[in-house]
């Protein structure tokens, strides 16, 4: 029997917590990482990220990185 298939793919997403310092889209091997339009936060591209998880490392200074499921 196999596994039933899990729903949606695995990104990193960053919270409301983020103080805009840059270092996720630094470390981003992807470039899926970039400034929102309001300019107050990180955003992620789930089409880009490819869950490689360099940003969820310990590089965010306030942990506002997490998994999500799209």
């Amino acid at each position: 029997m196999s596994k039933p298939e899990s729903k949606g793919k695995e990104v990193a997403k960053i919270t409301s917590e983020c103080i805009a310092c840059g270092a996720c889209e630094a470390i981003c091997p992807d470039d899926a990482i970039s400034i929102s339009d309001a300019g107050d936060k990180y955003v992620v591209c789930p089409v880009k990220c490819t869950y490689c998880k360099k940003c969820l490392e310990g590089v965010c200074p306030v942990d506002a990185i997490l998994t999500d499921r799209v």
